[in-house]
Order: C-alpha cells, then sequence, then structure tokens
C-alpha cells in the first residue's frame, strides 16, 4: 500500500476549483500530480486541467491531455488522485469509470457531492467517497476507514 499523502492547503486549493465550477453548475476535475516518498506518494500540484463540463459530466479534450503530459514528464510527477464532484450525490459513475484521467493500480478517485459547495478542508474527508483502482482495472469503493488509510492529509 502505498498512501497518498497531501496537505491542507492542497485540499483547500483543490476545493476552490471544485467550487467555482460548481457555483456555474458544472461539475469539475482536478488531478493531484505527485511523486514517490518514503511512506507514500507525496503530492507535489494540484493542477486543473482545461475540461469541457456540463452538470453532470466532464471531458479532457486532447489538447488538455497533451498540455497535462508535458507537465508530468517536464517535472517527473504522476496523477496519484483525481478528485471530481457530482451535482448531488457521491458515487463512481460508469462515466467516471469510463472516463477515469488515472489508470495505475491503486490510484484514487475522489468524488465530493453538491459540486463540493457544502465540503470545507476540514469536512473534506468526511465528505467524499473514495475509490481505488484495482489490478483487475475496476474502480473498488473505500469506506472510510479504508480511505483515511489510502489517503493521509498532513
Amino acid at each position: 500500500m502505498r498512501p497518498v499523502h497531501v496537505s491542507p492547503t492542497q485540499i483547500g486549493e483543490t476545493l476552490h476549483h471544485l467550487q467555482e465550477a460548481g457555483r456555474c453548475g458544472t461539475e469539475c476535475v482536478v488531478l493531484w500530480l505527485a511523486r514517490d516518498a518514503d511512506n507514500g506518494v507525496s503530492v507535489q500540484q494540484v493542477y486543473r486541467p482545461d475540461q469541457m463540463a456540463q452538470a453532470d459530466v466532464f471531458r479532457i479534450p486532447q489538447e488538455s491531455m497533451r498540455a497535462l503530459l508535458e507537465v508530468i514528464s517536464a517535472r517527473e510527477l504522476m496523477i496519484a488522485a483525481q478528485v471530481h464532484s457530482h451535482p448531488f450525490e457521491a458515487f463512481h459513475s460508469k462515466a467516471d469509470d469510463y472516463w477515469a484521467i488515472v489508470r495505475h493500480v491503486d490510484a484514487l478517485s475522489l468524488v465530493l457531492p453538491y459540486f463540493a459547495l457544502q465540503t470545507s478542508p476540514e469536512s473534506f474527508l468526511t465528505d467524499m467517497k473514495a475509490f481505488r483502482l484495482t489490478a483487475a482495472n475496476r474502480w473498488c469503493g473505500l469506506d472510510e476507514l479504508e480511505a483515511r488509510e489510502w489517503l493521509r492529509i498532513r
């Protein structure tokens, strides 16, 4: 197990992006770019790719994916997690499964309800629903205790 370590400041920056889009009535995705560390994976950058979004879906155009790959390559980072919002309850939809940007084993996909508008850095862990990509390429829901093992706020 390689837990993802993220700071309260990075959580706040993530929420800023999600809530900004949510106030316009659209979903949003933010990526946590990270580097391997002795005790897991350490988030180095909160990255909001250019995206096309509606109330219940987001897409990353090819040009935005190329820009993301350039950032990852130049800084020698990886995508540790994707964080996105839903208009109502938090769950991993079939579209989320299909369009997930992060695709490596043990990657995290975190979903926040109500466009994250009711979430604060302090309530992030309890508001989100966490999913981990398994070796069988399936998104597995984590209960709150498991989520706290996979995601560490430092």
